[in-house]
């Protein structure tokens, strides 16, 4: 009889054991898939801060591009781009100020035009992206950057275009045919 007492008490101890090994796999297991979950997140938030920095890039070049007269302006805000008053009609260049992903407010930093005006925006976090090569050919620039604020989405007119469009010499215009 003293020796089944000695069995019982044993194997609970070794039962015990295995709970202990269980709960401490277990946890190595939640770490590892949180730190891929915390991983890919970053990477959707990225994704996120390309497409709005060139929804903002977008936005600028509309308001540069349809300045009225000869001499083309940047915006002076970024609620410019909301509402621009410069026409007679409602027009918009951008839908709302956007959340910066990675920041998680609407405080952008802002790039200033040598003339004035803001000719782009930056996230203003300080973090290492993920992200360091492969970009689209218009996010060329950001590769090997160090720190998300790196990133810039400017807008820069090309030179080569002139503010006025004309037709292609010896084309008619569509109007005159």
């Amino acid at each position: 009889m003293l020796s089944t007492l000695k069995i019982r008490h044993n194997q609970r101890g070794l039962t015990y054991l295995a709970l202990l090994f269980a709960v401490a796999l277990t946890g190595i297991a939640l770490s590892a898939v949180g730190i891929v979950w915390s991983t890919e997140r970053q990477r959707e938030r990225e994704r996120e801060l390309l497409f709005v920095g060139d929804q903002f890039r977008a936005a600028i070049a509309s308001y540069y591009l349809l300045s009225p007269g000869l001499i083309k302006r940047y915006p002076a805000k970024l609620d410019d781009l909301l509402k621009d008053n410069r026409f007679l009609g409602v027009k918009r260049h951008l839908r709302q100020i956007y959340l910066d992903p990675m920041t998680n407010n609407r405080e952008w930093g802002l790039v200033t035009a040598p003339e004035g005006g803001i000719m782009g925006i930056f996230s203003t976090s300080t973090q290492r992206p993920i992200k360091q090569a492969g970009f689209a050919d218009r996010f060329a620039g950001f590769e090997g950057k160090f720190r998300y604020a790196d990133w810039q989405f400017i807008y820069r007119p090309d030179p080569r275009v002139s503010a006025v469009q004309t037709d292609p010499p010896g084309k008619l215009h569509s109007s005159l045919k």
